[in-house]
């Protein structure tokens, strides 16, 4: 079980990133930008003549190694999924520059025995040359065999509620069936995501979509329908993940216009199924 002592004062190395354009590029195509090379809307995601750069990708930036593993924390490792995902972005990404990413645990909320338990994460990333601040992440890790630990620290408010209203907008991609095998690329190389046996183990079919891809496929999906592909108009994102894509999926994510705030949440419409619920976006005019 889960050590909260141990893992409240968990000690995160800070990690160093040189973002290239590479980096950029694979993201985009690791969320399905691409798939028509001839839709000049989505083309400059993943060219690099006037390359634009998708916001989420700072969700994968200058990321800390996969720690939860270590025995020492006490976590049912294989059990772990995404809880929710916040994202501040304030300054575009800066290709060609060297970030630093400090990365410290804030909180943990006990569920209960036999109910799991959720660790809070924030992730702080600098622009290593001028000292900017980049982006700021925080997340909630959902550690489903580690429920009777105990409480500690600050953890996150409760992500807004969904609108009973009909959605303003809406947008379908598809995801293909190797998706998650391209998107472990970015760094997140968790077996659960790749290897059929751990998924069975962790009690899924077969490998599951990182949920920060499903995450950022409705960046993609926000851009499109509230910003017209401009990087520098999304401000923030935040969604909660409330069921697992599986690879091969198609992905509806609608929206609500609140003025310059945009509330959202995606859906694979062949299972009936709501992937992402309380998603909230500030988009700047």
């Amino acid at each position: 079980m889960l050590h909260i002592d141990t893992v409240m004062g968990w000690k995160i190395e800070p990690v160093e990133q040189t973002i290239t354009d590479t980096d950029c590029l694979l993201y985009a195509l690791s969320l399905g930008y691409g798939r028509d090379p001839l839709d000049r809307t989505e083309l400059p995601f993943v060219y690099e003549q006037g390359l634009r750069v998708v916001p989420s990708i700072a969700s994968v930036l200058a990321r800390p190694p996969f720690w939860m593993r270590d025995p020492a924390t006490g976590i049912d490792w294989v059990k772990i999924v995404h809880g929710e995902q916040i994202g501040h972005f304030h300054k575009p990404v800066p290709v060609g520059a060297t970030v630093v990413g400090e990365t410290r645990v804030t909180g943990i909320d006990d569920k209960g025995t036999g109910r799991g338990a959720l660790v809070y994460t924030e992730t702080q990333i600098w622009n290593k040359a001028t000292g900017d601040l980049v982006a700021v992440n925080a997340r909630s890790t959902f550690c489903r065999g580690d429920g009777g630990c105990g409480s500690a620290g600050t953890v996150a408010s409760q992500a807004p509620t969904q609108k009973d209203r009909a959605p303003d907008a809406a947008v379908t991609y598809e995801t293909q069936p190797g998706q998650a095998l391209l998107y472990r690329l970015n760094g997140d190389r968790n077996p659960l995501h790749s290897d059929p046996d751990i998924a069975r183990k962790a009690g899924f079919e077969r490998p599951i979509l990182h949920g920060l891809c499903t995450w950022g496929i409705a960046c993609r999906a926000l851009l499109a329908l509230c910003c017209e592909n401009d990087p520098a108009r999304l401000k923030s994102l935040r969604a909660r993940f409330s069921a697992p894509v599986v690879p091969g999926d198609s992905i509806e994510t609608r929206i609500w216009r609140e003025g310059t705030g945009v509330a959202f949440e995606s859906r694979v419409p062949g299972r009936d199924v709501t992937v992402l619920k309380g998603g909230y976006a500030d988009v700047a005019a």
